[in-house]
């Protein structure tokens, strides 16, 4: 508007009203612009954040996935640890709340996240169906509707686990004119005179032994709606809780000594010194059982067993007339069930090349050696000759082997014999070339036998959840808690390795004990043989 347009009144107090009008106009304008440049600021800020976050995430995920499949196989191993995976749920927290806040400063159309592949829902989720009806407007009166269509949508919703009370009435009778009362029998509970059902007492073990929870969390927890239970009490529970499922852990493992082949690992327990208060390591040895990497049909299972040191002589006892194969990693202590010390008794020793491979991965990931990266790229052939044989007889995969991989070996041990001379003993490729050459024997097992993998990893997922429990847990409480804890998680762990739940597989299970399963039928107990 030009000053011969403007259209000025000529009472003053008209003028006055009309100043004081363009004058709060302006002063909106000049906010309205303020607040433009600093949303353009805070999404620029924003902006170079989540780039950043972004780039934080790639390389994140590059050390989350390639660190054990070394890039160069199409098996991707989840192994990230815990603190790796706080790590990567904070990063995707954060991109989404920075997203969040300046979406508030965007139009609808530029803050609409582009449509990404979606899993649908397990179908034996309940549905709940809510019908959404359009406004009936007045222009819509007399008017026939006619359905042709509808959009519809699916979001997960969740119902909070809930504590209620079951109250057992037992009635007593007596018959008229006659002596005597009758009474139904109380029903049998694995805790006699307690408060725990076998449903509570299960969702204890699960949340403790399964998914790290620890005891005086879930006390708070309970606290949440004025349910008071002493931690102590949940520990007495889950002390009697091991007794009762020993039998149990006891027929696991030695359903896993019958296998032609099994895993063995180890990981630190830390448990309290009685009457010092002080910690002390004390170890969760590990035994699993997986027959179909080799066409086996029979259930995967581990078994833990808890020891107060890692020396020989535990592996001596848990596996004492052992014969067949035990695929280890490196430790020395498996070498007391060795057969070249105890003759046809003992175990064929097979090694894990996957422990091999980290070693020259670390050098091969900072370019410091030309030998490790062609050793990576050499071990990930191997790696995709087992992918094609995977759940293929022992004769067809040692047949593969035998045609492929035996070359590739043979190459791989030429390049490290080559190498060692020309390089400084105390390197850490030495290192690596030592601990490959030395394991030749043990390694090569596998291009001998089709029942033997290349790797160990099947025990390693089996003992990587109790690391993590252990974490949260911190210790293990004393030698009865650490057996208790083997014993729980032993069948926990088979109930996850079969993908039964755990918490309704264990429900069912304490039941069935409390009221008196035969000790002859223990298989139909196992997790394996769960049917709701």
């Amino acid at each position: 508007m030009t000053a011969a347009d403007l259209q000025l009144p000529d009472d003053v107090d008209a003028l006055k009203a009309m100043i004081l009008a363009m004058a709060e106009k302006a002063a909106r304008a000049e906010v309205l612009e303020t607040e433009v440049a600093d949303l353009k600021a805070r999404n620029t800020d924003a902006d170079e954040q989540i780039a950043k976050l972004k780039q934080v995430l790639k390389a994140f995920n590059r050390y989350r996935y390639g660190r054990r499949s070394e890039k160069q196989s199409n098996k991707a191993d989840t192994d990230l640890d815990e603190q790796g995976a706080f790590v990567f749920e904070e990063i995707e927290t954060g991109i989404a709340a920075i997203e969040a806040l300046v979406a508030k400063g965007r139009t609808p159309s530029t803050t609409k996240r582009a449509s990404r592949p979606r899993k649908g829902f397990p179908p034996h989720l309940e549905r709940i169906h809510v019908v959404i009806e359009p406004d009936e407007l007045p222009e819509h009166a007399g008017k026939q509707k006619i359905l042709i269509g509808e959009d519809t949508s699916e979001r997960l919703d969740v119902i909070p686990p809930k504590f209620r009370v079951i109250v057992t009435h037992r009635p007593k009778y007596a018959f008229k004119n006659e002596d005597g009362v009758i009474q139904a029998l109380a029903p049998a509970h694995i805790v006699e005179s307690g408060i725990p059902t076998e449903a509570l007492l299960a969702f204890v073990a699960v949340s403790k032994y399964g998914d790290g929870l620890p005891l005086y969390r879930q006390e708070a927890i309970f606290l949440r709606d004025h349910v008071e239970v002493d931690r102590g009490a949940m520990a007495r529970w889950m002390g009697k809780l091991g007794f009762e499922l020993e039998i149990l852990a006891d027929y696991t493992f030695d359903r896993i000594k019958e296998a032609e082949r099994i895993f063995a690992d180890e990981t630190t327990l830390p448990t309290l010194v009685p009457g010092s208060g002080s910690a002390k390591t004390a170890y969760l040895w590990a035994y699993a059982r997986d027959d179909r990497p080799f066409g086996g049909s029979g259930p995967p299972m581990v078994a833990y067993r808890f020891e107060d040191n890692r020396s020989g002589d535990c592996v001596a006892r848990h596996l004492d007339g052992y014969r067949g194969i035990l695929q280890i990693d490196g430790y020395a202590a498996y070498n007391r069930v060795a057969r070249p010390d105890r003759g046809n008794d003992g175990a064929l020793l097979a090694g894990c090349w996957a422990h091999s491979r980290r070693r020259f991965y670390e050098l091969h990931a900072s370019d410091s050696s030309k030998v490790a990266t062609a050793t990576i790229e050499k071990m990930g052939a191997l790696w995709a000759i087992e992918e094609k044989v995977r759940g293929q007889s022992p004769d067809r995969r040692v047949a593969a082997r035998q045609e492929t991989s035996a070359a590739i070996v043979a190459d791989l041990y030429k390049l490290w014999r080559d190498t060692l001379p020309r390089i400084s003993g105390k390197s850490k490729l030495a290192e690596a070339i030592r601990y490959a050459l030395n394991r030749r024997e043990t390694f090569e097992q596998f291009l001998r036998d089709g029942r033997i993998e290349i790797d160990s990893n099947i025990v390693e997922r089996a003992i990587r959840p109790q690391a993590i429990v252990r974490k949260n847990s911190l210790f293990a409480g004393n030698a009865g808690g650490g057996r208790t804890w083997a014993t729980i998680a032993t069948l926990i762990q088979c109930a996850k390795m079969n993908d039964v739940d755990p918490l309704a597989w264990l429900t069912q299970t304490l039941e069935r004990i409390a009221a008196g399963w035969p000790a002859s039928d223990i298989e139909a107990l196992m997790p394996w043989k769960f049917q709701k």
